[in-house]
C-alpha cells in the first residue's frame, strides 16, 4: 500500500534537499586551529575531541535529508600532532559558521593553491673536500632530509646507497607501498617515501590518481631531492654538455621522500600532513620548493607549519620562488627558515654556428647533436618569426629571429610545433632560461655583439628580408 505524505512535507524535504546541495556546492577544505587546552578529559586524543567537534556542527545533525551528507568521520581529513594543534576539514559555509562557536576554536584559514617552485655547483659555491663545510660535516653524513614535493624515482643513480652504513636506529619512517612502487625500492640512502592526497581527493571526489604512490611522474621531486642529497654519480652528462660527477650539497645524507604534490593537483591540507609526519618520522631537515604568493604569516598554514618544526629542532629551507628578480616577486622569505633563491653561474653552454664567409657565431644551446651538411644552408631572417605559416614555407634553412621585446617564448613555441627549421636567434642573453626549457630544438641563442657578424658583407638583414 502506498504511503502518501502531506503537501508541506513535501515542500520542506525538497527546500532541506536543495539548502543541503547548495551548501555542499559552496563547501571547501579549510585548515581549523584548536586550543588543545580548552580539549574536555573525557576525550582520550586530539584526535577524537576533533571528530566530536565536527560531528556537533556537521549538517547532517541539523538537516533531515542526509542520504548523500558526509559524516563527520569523512569530513575530517587530517588530524595534526606537530605542525599545528589542529585539524584540516572539508566544510559548508554553515559548518563552518557553526565551528567558529565551538568551544576550543582559535581560527580557520581556507586551502590555497600552491605554486611549486648541476655536476659544478659544489664548485661555483666553493665547496671542497679539503677544508670548509664538506669535510666538517663529514658530508652531510647521516643527517636526515626530508624533501616535501612531486615524488622521487628511486631508480635514478643519485639515491644509490654505495658505502653508506646502516640506517640510524632512530629513523621512525617508512617506505610506503603504492602503484609502480614497492618498498625494496628503499635503501640506505632513500631511507623513506611516502604519499599524501587525502585533502586532494576530498576536494574532488571522482578523481583518480593515475599514480597513487611516492613514484615522481613530474620530475621535479627527483631533481630537489637529488639537489639536496644526490649520492655521487661519476659520469653525468646531458649529451656531453655539463660532463662530471654530479653530487648533492650533502652527498652523505639520507633521503626520505614526502610526496604531496601530484600531476592532477594539490591540496594544502596534504602539505601539512606531509611535513606532520615528517617531523614524527625524525628527519633532521625539512626541504619546500613551494609556497604561498601573498600570504600573511599568521594566514600562511605553510609557515604556521615550518615554525612548529623549528621548535622541534628540525632545520628547514625554503625556496624563494621562480619569478624574481622583481620586487615582491619572493614567496616563502618566512623569518624562522632559510630561503635558497637562485644565483648567477659561472658558466654557458655553447653552441656554434659557421657562415658561408668563414666566420663564426657563438651562442647559448643546449642542442644534443652536430648539424653538419655538405652543402651551404641558406640563412633566413624572419624578423620575430612569429608566423608560422610563412615557416612553413621555407624548408631546411638556418633560421634568424629577432628577439623583440621577449618574444623568445612565442619564437620556441611555433618552432616546437615546426620541428623543420632551425632557429639562430638573436637577443638578450637572459633569454636563455627559456632556451634552456626547450632542450630539443636546434637553437642558438646569440647576443647583439655577435649578431653583428651578420650584418657584414653577403649577411646584411636588410638584403635578406624575404
Amino acid at each position: 500500500m502506498a504511503t502518501h505524505f502531506p503537501l508541506h512535507v513535501w515542500l520542506l524535504f525538497v527546500a532541506e534537499s536543495f539548502t543541503l546541495i547548495f551548501s555542499l556546492a559552496q563547501s571547501d577544505t579549510y585548515i581549523v586551529h584548536m586550543d588543545l587546552a580548552a580539549m574536555p578529559k573525557a576525550f582520550s586524543s586530539h584526535h577524537s575531541w576533533y571528530m566530536a567537534t565536527l560531528g556537533s556542527v556537521s549538517d547532517s545533525l541539523r538537516v533531515s535529508t542526509t542520504p548523500f551528507s558526509p559524516s563527520s568521520s569523512l569530513k575530517l581529513i587530517y588530524s595534526y600532532t606537530n605542525v599545528i594543534h589542529g585539524f584540516s576539514a572539508y566544510l559548508s559555509p554553515s559548518e563552518l559558521e557553526a565551528l567558529g562557536n565551538s568551544p576550543g576554536y582559535v581560527a580557520s584559514t581556507r586551502v590555497r593553491p600552491v605554486i611549486v617552485d648541476t655536476t659544478h655547483s659544489f664548485q661555483f659555491l666553493g665547496l671542497n673536500s679539503a677544508n670548509g663545510a664538506w669535510p666538517i660535516s663529514s658530508y652531510g653524513k647521516d643527517v636526515i632530509i626530508g624533501i616535501v614535493d612531486t615524488g622521487i624515482w628511486p631508480e635514478s643513480k643519485s639515491f644509490n646507497d654505495d658505502g653508506m652504513a646502516e640506517i640510524p636506529s632512530r629513523w621512525k619512517g617508512e617506505c610506503e607501498v603504492g602503484t609502480e612502487f614497492n618498498s625494496s625500492l628503499c635503501n640506505k640512502k632513500l631511507i623513506g617515501a611516502r604519499y599524501f592526497n587525502k585533502g586532494l581527493l576530498a576536494k574532488n571526489p571522482n578523481l583518480t590518481i593515475s599514480v597513487n604512490s611516492a613514484r615522481d611522474t613530474d620530475g621535479h621531486g627527483t631533481h630537489t631531492s637529488s639537489t639536496a642529497g644526490g649520492s655521487f654519480v661519476e659520469g653525468a652528462s646531458y649529451f656531453g654538455y655539463a660532463s662530471g660527477t654530479s653530487r648533492g650539497m650533502a652527498p652523505r645524507a639520507r633521503v626520505a621522500m614526502y610526496k604531496a604534490l601530484w600531476e592532477e593537483g594539490s591540496d594544502l591540507s596534504d602539505i601539512l600532513a606531509a611535513i606532520d609526519q615528517a617531523i614524527t618520522d625524525g628527519v633532521d631537515v625539512i626541504s619546500i620548493s613551494l609556497g604561498l604568493d601573498g600570504a600573511s604569516l599568521h594566514a600562511d598554514p605553510i609557515a604556521i607549519a615550518t615554525f612548529a618544526a623549528i621548535e622541534k629542532g628540525v632545520f628547514v629551507s625554503t625556496s624563494a620562488g621562480n619569478a624574481g628578480p622583481y620586487y615582491t616577486s619572493l614567496h616563502n622569505g618566512t623569518p624562522w627558515v632559510l630561503t635558497v633563491a637562485a644565483g648567477s653561474v659561472d658558466r654557458e653552454f655553447e653552441g656554434k654556428v659557421i657562415l658561408g664567409n668563414g666566420d663564426s657565431v657563438t651562442g647559448l644551446s643546449l642542442y644534443p647533436a652536430n648539424l653538419t651538411s655538405s652543402k651551404l644552408v641558406p640563412l633566413i631572417f624572419m624578423d620575430t618569426c612569429k608566423d608560422a605559416k610563412e615557416l612553413k614555407k621555407i624548408g631546411p634553412r638556418i633560421v634568424v629571429c629577432q628577439d623583440n621585446n621577449g618574444s623568445l617564448s612565442d619564437q620556441l613555441f611555433v618552432q616546437k610545433k615546426m620541428l623543420r627549421s632551425q632557429n639562430l636567434i638573436r637577443g638578450n642573453k637572459l633569454i636563455q632560461l627559456l632556451l634552456y626549457d626547450n632542450r630539443p630544438l636546434g637553437v642558438v641563442v646569440v647576443c647583439n655583439r655577435e649578431s653583428y657578424k651578420m650584418n657584414k658583407g653577403d649577411y646584411r638583414i636588410t638584403d635578406l628580408v624575404p
